[in-house]
């Protein structure tokens, strides 16, 4: 159950010709890719949502925190991923350093985390496709237009969104890069607009007081409540210091999607050198926009008149400029898009590797003729996630998104000092900095953030967990192509 994979098989695996990725991605594209999911509805909510709620104007400071904790993760990620180009991004590192069976666990999460995350986002992108649909005059039946009160419907708009973002993967990593590259200027435009003309509206009396007096929060009971909570009796606060951090673990899920930037380091020519770039440089440049936009909103409106359900738009109206509010949903609307991409591009490639390695079935692992894509898998989870998209309303999944991300950094974190003392004779063209301070720092804030979220959460992460468990020995350990290269055990004498 924890044997490895070394390094080299895992290489080697990526030169078989039925198997192998294209490599068409450069240092520009992996960034693209990383702004394009981490830049999401977390800009164009969270911020006025989090800074009315829990942190006010210092929610800029709560930014700053959450994109500390991330770039931690990011150089633990960094580090395995220029050591070990290879598909599959956590997982692929646990079977190096690990062993087996935690890697099918971390590569079930992941799995999890993708599907659940590109449903949950098609379906957002498909409400506001609608609203700006019903502003045109044009409108959907009710029963094509997802989950309402009391009746059962299916969301067209979110199931053909899916639909079409796998024919674009299907049909090659770099025509997925080029769409992504075009929507993603779009959105940073759209972003970039804001800051500079909300810039012009900001009065400085609303940043006062710039850290809100503390106040004690309304506390959950139950399974509803954060662990932590029901662990210790500490209940988090809102506003005032420790509002910070609070805040922090919230608006840390914004910027969940930079890992997936791993996942394409074997489409990448030159991985060693530029998937490290592209993960710190679009996280990077995402805490840039995030911070700049948050104290852009919280001038232009004191942080206790902002809108909780379009806040960036809605301040742009307070201030007599509706025109601007337009653009910013659909820039919203568009952005969106990608999201759903690169969700789904990072759950089909975590799923080929495990296919690949045996653990699920091979038959998936093969890759296109033409367009060297793995057509098989990306087909099957794109049929999927949309029928999941179709039948999706908006609940406590994200959680279970935010819950898998931190799961997986934890994992990361550890593979990498294990990885430095098992393989000290690895070429590492880029080095996790201060180790074991970096990783151990890493996994303490993961785990942090973890205890914050609801019991009720964690409940159904552990179901999920027990299932995939249930998977792997009931077919994936017998299917193990390093199960099969092992010499057999010698019989134990009489």
């Amino acid at each position: 159950m924890f044997r490895t994979k070394t390094v080299e098989q895992s290489i080697r695996d990526t030169e078989e010709p039925e198997h192998a990725l294209r490599k068409s991605l450069s240092a520009l594209d992996l960034t693209v890719f990383g702004v394009g999911v981490i830049i999401g509805t977390g800009i164009f909510v969270l911020t006025g949502k989090i800074a009315k709620e829990t942190a006010g104007p210092a929610v800029a400071l709560a930014f700053v925190v959450a994109g500390l904790v991330c770039a931690l993760a990011a150089l633990c990620y960094a580090e395995f991923a220029s050591t070990v180009p290879v598909a599959g991004s956590a997982y692929t590192f646990s079977y190096a350093s690990l062993g087996e069976l935690p890697a099918w666990i971390i590569g079930w999460d992941l799995i999890l985390e993708l599907a659940l995350g590109c449903a949950v986002v098609a379906v957002g992108w498909s409400g506001y496709l609608r609203s700006l649909m019903d502003s045109a005059g044009l409108h959907l039946p009710d029963a094509l237009s997802g989950t309402h009160e009391g009746d059962f419907g299916f969301d067209l708009l979110a199931c053909l969104l899916v639909l079409l973002l796998t024919a674009i993967l299907v049909a090659g990593m770099k025509l997925s890069s080029r769409v992504t590259a075009v929507v993603v200027a779009v959105k940073i435009t759209v972003v970039l607009l804001v800051i500079i003309v909300g810039a012009f509206f900001i009065t400085g009396s609303n940043y006062k007081p710039f850290i809100p007096p503390s106040q004690s929060t309304d506390a959950a009971s139950g399974i509803t409540a954060p662990l932590i909570q029901l662990m210790f009796g500490w209940a988090p606060t809102n506003f005032g210091v420790m509002g910070i951090f609070t805040a922090a673990a919230v608006v840390f899920f914004a910027f969940i999607g930079f890992d997936i930037v791993a996942t394409a380091a074997e489409e990448t020519r030159n991985p060693q050198r530029d998937v490290p770039r592209g993960i710190l440089g679009s996280l990077f440049i995402c805490t840039l926009l995030y911070v700049a936009v948050s104290v852009v909103v919280t001038g232009m409106q004191h942080y206790t008149e902002l809108s909780t359900d379009a806040p960036l738009a809605d301040a742009f109206k307070a201030v007599g400029h509706p025109f601007w509010a337009g653009l910013i949903s659909f820039g919203a609307a568009v952005g969106l898009t990608t999201v759903c991409l690169i969700l789904l591009m990072g759950q089909t490639r975590v799923f080929f590797a495990m296919s690949r390695d045996g653990l699920l079935p091979q038959t998936f692992s093969k890759v296109h003729p033409k367009f060297g894509t793995p057509y098989r898998s990306t087909i099957l989870l794109g049929v999927v996630v949309a029928v999941v998209a179709g039948f999706t309303s908006i609940d406590e999944l994200a959680e279970l998104v935010n819950i898998g991300t931190l799961f997986a950094f934890v994992v990361v974190a550890i593979g990498v000092v294990i990885l430095r003392k098992q393989r000290p004779d690895l070429p590492r063209s880029f080095r996790t900095p201060l180790v074991p301070l970096v990783p151990a720092l890493s996994v303490l804030a993961s785990l942090w953030l973890m205890l914050n979220l609801p019991a009720e959460t964690w409940l159904r992460f552990g179901v999920w967990m027990v299932l995939g468990v249930v998977i792997y020995f009931v077919y994936g350990r017998g299917h193990s192509r390093l199960g099969k290269q092992l010499p057999p055990r010698p019989a134990e004498e009489d």
